[in-house]
């Protein structure tokens, strides 16, 4: 169990919830089927699939949100609702105005709708109520507000904050590059991502590729910024940082997968193990992360503080 991407908030440290707790909030949005008349369902359902919608290993807390869409695309809706027009315009002796085509394109999407299919998507989340982590493994901001929405209805007071820092991803990245020193603890891989700030537009991307100091300091020159960089944390975790504090591309390097000998154990205890492995590692390199991005800003004062 290892999240592929962080959107990362933060909680007060530590935060005073239990497992308990938290799954009475929980239980009122837990998963249904999405009824026949309806495009889309969503809600809360066990990770484990134990009826249980907190998942808990070592004190860290595991959530799974489950969205149903179903699949109805326009092109169909509108084809036949053009053929019933036509029968329409028929039978009347004249063609059916806007309003008549509206309540008839309305008609044929509640008949067709029972019979969509349809798929579901499964977005995970994990609270670390010890040292105050949110963490939503989704590739975009709009993915993770779908689970905060949730969240924030069902949680009474809900202390939420966006994760922000004193120096912005932006220029510290393009600050490594230009200076071609990592911050301590990390180490710059071959991917990254340089974007002009002007009109133009103008990106570089190198892929899977040296980064010659040279060539990328002529690029910073000319006015380009990094807004991707791919990184190593202690040869531990690589992953992908973003202009807008998001992780992407996390990948346990080999001396972790060594670490958690899987000899012997069952699906659960494997489960349980990677998840504990994931985030210990994971919350640590956070913690190096925001003091390399100069600590943590505070939305209550504006003062800067380094993550708990």
């Amino acid at each position: 169990m290892w999240f592929k991407n962080l959107q990362i908030y933060r909680l007060p440290a530590p935060w005073a919830i239990s497992a308990e707790q938290l799954e009475s909030y929980l239980a009122p949005q837990s998963f249904a089927a999405c009824p026949s008349l309806e495009m889309q369902s969503q809600g809360w359902v066990s990770p484990r699939g134990n009826e249980q919608l907190v998942h808990v290993v070592n004190r860290q807390f595991l959530l799974k949100l489950d969205t149903e869409k179903k699949l109805l695309p326009s092109t169909v809706v509108n084809q036949v609702t053009k053929a019933r027009a036509a029968e329409l315009e028929e039978q009347q002796g004249f063609p059916p105005g806007r309003k008549q085509t509206k309540e008839l394109k309305e008609q044929v999407t509640d008949e067709l709708l029972p019979r969509a299919f349809s798929i579901v998507r499964s977005t995970w989340t994990w609270i670390d109520p010890v040292n105050g982590w949110l963490i939503v493994d989704a590739g975009s901001s709009g993915k993770a507000e779908e689970v905060l929405k949730l969240l924030l209805k069902a949680i009474p007071k809900f202390p939420l904050e966006t994760l922000r820092t004193v120096r912005s991803p932006l220029s510290s990245m393009t600050d490594w590059l230009a200076s071609d020193e990592a911050p301590s603890g990390f180490t710059v891989d071959q991917d990254t991502e340089l974007r002009a700030s002007g009109d133009s537009k103008a990106t570089v991307r190198y892929v899977r590729h040296t980064l010659e100091p040279d060539d990328v300091r002529r690029h910073i020159e000319s006015g380009k910024q990094c807004t991707r960089l791919a990184l190593t944390w202690n040869d531990r975790v690589s992953f992908v940082l973003t202009e807008n504090l998001s992780v992407k591309k996390i990948t346990p390097l080999d001396v972790l997968k060594e670490d958690n000998d899987v000899t012997n154990k069952n699906d659960d205890e494997r489960f349980d193990g990677d998840f504990m492995l994931m985030t210990g590692e994971v919350s640590k390199m956070l913690v190096d992360l925001i003091d390399a991005l100069g600590g943590q800003l505070r939305e209550n004062d504006g003062s800067a503080a380094l993550a708990a």
